[in-house]
């Protein structure tokens, strides 16, 4: 059976013709790094030429929050994930 009103392969060619993706764009920050247009920079944490972002805040909070996790994984009897990966690979 053949469908009635059925598409033929150029007017579906013709309408996917819009679904390619595109490469996302950037654009070069104050300090030299690569960033996202209309977004904050990763490394310096500046947006439009100024501090939007405390990015030395937070790595001290990440470092931190890190050694917390590791305290308690030691105080439960569990190994860290990179204690785990260095056992595995001897």
């Amino acid at each position: 059976m053949v469908v009635r009103m059925r598409v033929n392969r150029s007017k579906t060619g013709k309408r996917r013709s819009h679904h390619a993706l595109t490469a996302a764009r950037a654009t070069k920050c104050e300090c030299g790094a690569l960033r996202v247009p209309h977004r904050a920079c990763k490394q310096c944490g500046k947006y439009n030429g100024r501090v939007v972002l405390d990015v030395a805040g937070r790595a001290v909070r990440v470092a931190r929050r890190n050694k917390r996790r590791e305290k308690e994984l030691r105080a439960s009897g569990q190994e860290s994930k990179k204690e785990e990966s260095t056992v595995a690979k001897a």
